[in-house]
């Protein structure tokens, strides 16, 4: 099984972290995000790693070089412009042979990656989206009124509640089909071309760990959290 880890984007909402500095490179304790990604495959058992690599590439190639020193074998899918997390993905098509998993690089995650393998083989999936619960409150009450504007009900700060992507898919190679060559594309739109051309794609639902470092806000609470795993694990 081959892996892809999407590590080219410009990290603009994390700025000015990511102005000399990559958003996969910035630290957890005392290793970059990219590292703890790299480590989580090994310990899978995947050591076959294409890094999507982009914008300040260089720091990312001589910090793991051929990923040697991590028990992993690292190859590298240059693009020298932005192109959203599809057209990343596009630019490994050549270094991949087949099935792959394809992971964004800049969140954290756990969760039973040989679960989520079997069913993506059972289902004879182009496409798996790793998913787990997400909970949370609003910052407002909703009012809620009948058809005279007579209210009805007032929720208080109501919990919404939903399945949501963690920037992990389990693919086969055909899915890249949709996806065109050095064009800026999201995800998103490629699995609307594939669905839409009826193609099987599925949701797997998984308890786990997930920490997104999107930006400043949710980067310290990444910190803060993984610094409290560390303590348990201590």
């Amino acid at each position: 099984m081959q892996a892809v880890i999407l590590a080219g984007g410009l990290g603009t909402r994390l700025r000015p972290y990511t102005l000399f500095l990559p958003k996969p490179m910035l630290p957890l304790a005392e290793r970059p995000i990219l590292e703890h990604l790299l480590e989580w495959l090994r310990k899978n058992n995947v050591s076959d790693v294409t890094l999507c690599v982009g914008y300040l590439r260089r720091i990312i190639e001589e910090y793991f070089e051929d990923g040697k020193e991590l028990g992993v074998s690292i190859n590298y899918a240059r693009t020298n412009r932005p192109l959203g997390t599809a057209g990343q993905l596009k630019s490994a098509e050549s270094l991949l042979k087949g099935r792959f998993i394809c992971l964004y690089g800049d969140s954290i995650i756990n969760f039973n990656l040989k679960d989520a393998i079997k069913f993506h083989e059972k289902k004879q999936s182009i496409a798996t989206i790793v998913l787990m619960e997400y909970k949370t409150h609003l910052r407002y009450g909703f009012i809620d009124l009948n058809g005279e504007g007579r209210v009805k009900a007032w929720r208080e700060k109501p919990e919404v509640k939903g399945m949501i992507n963690v920037g992990c898919y389990i693919m086969e190679k055909s899915f890249l089909k949709y996806i065109p060559k050095e064009k800026m594309y999201g995800m998103d739109i490629a699995f609307r071309n594939a669905i839409d051309a009826g193609e099987e794609v599925y949701g797997f639902p998984t308890k786990g760990t997930f920490m997104d470092i999107g930006d400043k806000k949710s980067y310290a609470s990444a910190y803060e959290k993984y610094l409290n795993e560390l303590g348990k694990i201590l």
